[in-house]
């Protein structure tokens, strides 16, 4: 099977390719710069797999939650590809990419990605016995504080959520933390590890159901909020 997958969420811009039972990527932190980076990325790895497009069966991609314009970057350029290549589009939560990023364990782990203005992306997922993840909660957008947790014996945390509000997600975590590593970001060599389970159970979409996942509808305080009058 060959599927190409791409993952913009964070600052992390990155394309992954399956191309029979290998799986090639391309990753680089480049915020701001995915939109010129991401063809690119796609292109060379198709060329070191000595593939066109037109070999593709399928276009994986990072449906968010993350960073609005990267979310819609992702999706519109897979939404794009497929159509034009008449391809299904497999779309894969990009927190729980970012779990694939967390030590392999039996702990659980909290992927937590942050959302900027005071909040978080957060889900808490269990690795799986096929390479994938098992989710034990709903995706949802809230302030640190507020995470409530289900209960697990040992927790391992990844994303720029943790670097950022580490000192408040601790304390809930208490005795069951185990590691966290806030360096960590959804990587498109994950996406395409869920996207091939995915799709060989037939859960691909034609390219205009594919749909982002923002969590939330509103990209930036208001003055008020801010603390400053207009």
């Amino acid at each position: 099977m060959n599927l190409l997958a791409i993952e913009t969420a964070t600052e992390a811009c990155s394309v992954a390719l399956v191309h029979g039972e290998n799986v090639i990527a391309r990753s680089e932190l480049a915020p701001r710069r995915h939109a010129e980076r991401v063809l690119p990325m796609a292109d060379e790895l198709l060329a070191e797999a000595g593939i066109g497009k037109h070999a593709l069966d399928a276009i994986a991609v990072g449906r968010g939650p993350g960073a609005f314009t990267g979310v819609r970057l992702a999706v519109s350029l897979a939404q794009g590809m497929a159509m034009a290549l008449d391809l299904p589009v497999v779309t894969i939560s990009s927190l729980a990419a970012l779990a694939l990023e967390a030590p392999e364990s039996n702990a659980a782990i909290l992927a937590v990605i942050d959302a900027r203005m005071g909040e978080i992306y957060a889900a808490s997922y269990r690795r799986d016995d096929n390479g994938g993840v098992l989710a034990l909660d709903e995706e949802r957008v809230c302030t640190p504080g507020s995470l409530v947790l289900p209960p697990e014996a040992a927790w391992n945390v990844v994303g720029s959520g943790w670097a950022t509000y580490a000192d408040v997600l601790l304390p809930q975590l208490g005795s069951a933390f185990r590691a966290g590593d806030g360096l960590r970001y959804p990587q498109a060599r994950h996406v395409a590890t869920l996207a091939i389970s995915e799709f060989k159970a037939g859960k691909a979409h034609a390219p205009e159901l594919a749909l982002p996942v923002y969590l939330r509808d509103k990209v930036a305080l208001t003055l008020a909020e801010q603390g400053r009058s207009t």
